[in-house]
Order: C-alpha cells, then structure tokens, then sequence
C-alpha cells in the first residue's frame, strides 16, 4: 500500500470576479474576516489568489452540499461580485502533513 494513501472529503471552491476589481476590493475585508471565520472553524484548508488576479481558489473540508452552504455566505458571493464553484472530490493520496489534517 503507498505511504501517501488518504480519505477524506473535500471540495475546491472556485471563486470568479464578475464585476471589476475596485468593486471586488471594496469587499476584501469582509471577505478576509470570512476567511478568518472558515480557518477558526477548520472547515478551510489552503486559500489564494489566482492568478492572473481573475478570482481565487479555496481547499475546504466536506461535502458537496455543507461546502456549498458556506460559499454562499462569501461577502464576495453576497455582494454580486463574484460568483463561487463547488468542486467536490474525495482525496486518495496526499503528503504526510495534509493526510493529518484529513483524519
């Protein structure tokens, strides 16, 4: 068996800018605290920028349907600036530190 097997349910949430960036950042810092509020809780994972800067991308632990409830509630989301994709998927492998965090 390979040493990086893992299970766990995950989801990629998929964030798109649909208005320009000055509205976008007239948000950030409520979407940041949001950020923070999906740390505290451990329900996010990894979080960035994409790049070029056309969205942003978020690793979050659960379901499809539990991931989706909380990407709905993104200032970002909320305010029509951007729009969120739930991307489930079920992890197999993973590095040691994140198969850790998926137990």
């Amino acid at each position: 068996m390979s040493a990086y097997r893992a299970s766990g349910a995950l989801c990629l949430i998929l964030i798109d800018y649909v208005r320009p960036l000055p509205e976008v950042d007239e948000q950030m810092a409520a979407h940041v605290a949001w950020l923070d509020a999906g740390f505290d809780q451990d329900a996010f994972l990894v979080a960035g920028r994409r790049e070029p800067r056309t969205g942003g991308v978020i690793v979050a632990r659960g379901t499809r349907a539990a991931v989706e409830r909380v990407a709905a509630t993104d200032p970002f989301v909320t305010s029509g600036v951007a729009t969120a994709t739930v991307v489930p998927f079920n992890a197999s492998f993973a590095a040691g530190a994140i198969r850790e965090w998926l137990q």
